[in-house]
């Protein structure tokens, strides 16, 4: 396990560079300073790749190290990675799978999806020596400190990913809490960090691992079937369910089944979802955006995010997550009125930011871009 150490805080800027501030273009700067070191920049994130190792049949890890403008991690948190595919340049989020180490590099665990280019190239295509934008750490997803007594991790698919960094975490400090951490996938192949975690729970007595598989039958002793429901819940861990710390992560429709099955059942349940839920109000028709920076105006379709609706069009906005935790694609709204997809709560609210990500028009909209 390697070494922890606490993420550090934003660098403050020597005087030299604070005296010339005002003198040098940060692009121009960066143009040139690339040419002697990629990874060389003026203030913005760069991580270069320096290895990477299969996670499972269809992910892999990549070891990334940053440069000095990294202002550090807690685990749990995700960031933003941002890379050229075929001439493109696009960002998409993904979770930091381990806590900070010594050495300060960075690993992120990435599941090819089908259709899905950035990650197809990651997997396949990325080699060590390529370089990456950065965006720095975000994500509330972290443990207290010191930690709840009893942890219950809930996690399906991709949603391992920051659970494995809080394992990690607690792992690396003796495991000084009972921890349980229940995983969904498919099939036994597509179980991401399955030997470790194995190894952790056989290492650790206070460690409880359960893997459930959904397209095959269970054959190790810690291994179970079917998806999630209430039976799971009365079987993990159920004498001390409603005094225990439960977060869950995975895709939208996982995290809202296990919140509604543990509504009133557990003191704290934290989520963060990868997929969006299932739209509950479907609003039709089109509007008219009016983007003041651009002096655009364009019909967009109700019931859409904002985000995709531009991107229609040809625009590109500054996203991440496209979950709405990141806060990458939020721009301000002078007028009209939107619909918070998750919930699907209007917001008539002007002169304010929103998140394209998460966001719908409802009436004739705004937007400062």
């Amino acid at each position: 396990m390697n070494a922890q150490i606490r993420p550090a805080g934003r660098r403050r800027p020597s005087p030299l560079k604070r005296l010339i501030r005002p003198l040098v273009k940060p692009d121009v700067f960066d143009f040139w300073a690339s040419r002697v070191n990629r990874c060389w920049s003026w203030e913005r994130p760069l991580a270069r790749l320096v290895g990477r190792e299969a996670a499972s049949c269809d992910a892999v890890t990549l070891l990334l190290k940053p440069n000095r403008h990294w202002a550090g991690h807690r685990p749990g948190q995700h960031v933003n990675l941002g890379v050229e595919v075929d001439g493109v340049r696009m960002t998409r989020s993904y979770s930091l799978t381990a806590p900070p180490r010594a050495d300060g590099l960075l690993s992120v665990t990435v599941k090819a999806i089908e259709g899905g280019r950035v990650s197809r190239y990651l997997c396949n295509e990325a080699m060590p020596g390529a370089v990456f934008e950065l965006g720095q750490a975000f994500g509330g997803m972290t443990l207290a400190s010191p930690p709840q007594d009893r942890l219950w991790l809930l996690a399906a698919g991709s949603g391992i990913t920051p659970m494995m960094a809080l394992v990690r975490q607690l792992a690396g400090q003796g495991m000084p809490a009972d921890l349980a951490l229940t995983y969904w996938v498919r099939r036994r192949e597509e179980a991401c960090f399955l030997y470790e975690l194995r190894a952790l729970a056989a290492q650790h007595p206070r460690f409880r691992l359960r893997l459930m598989l959904t397209r095959e039958g269970a054959i190790a002793d810690d291994e179970g079937e079917g998806r999630l429901c209430e039976g799971h819940l009365e079987g993990m861990l159920a004498d001390a369910l409603a005094a225990q710390q439960v977060m869950a992560c995975g895709p939208g429709g996982f995290v809202e089944t296990a919140r509604i099955l543990l509504a009133g059942r557990t003191a704290s349940f934290q989520a963060e979802a990868f997929t969006p839920p299932p739209v509950t109000v479907v609003d039709e028709g089109e509007v008219d955006v009016r983007l003041l920076r651009s002096g655009r105006t364009l019909r967009l379709p109700r019931g859409q995010s904002l985000l995709t609706a531009l991107e229609a069009q040809g625009l590109k906005p500054a996203s991440g997550c496209r979950m709405g935790i990141c806060n990458t694609c939020a721009c301000g709204k002078s007028a009209g009125s939107t619909r918070h997809l998750p919930s699907g709560a209007l917001d008539h609210d002007i002169n304010q930011a929103l998140k394209l990500c998460i966001h719908s028009a409802a009436t004739d909209l705004e937007l400062d871009l």
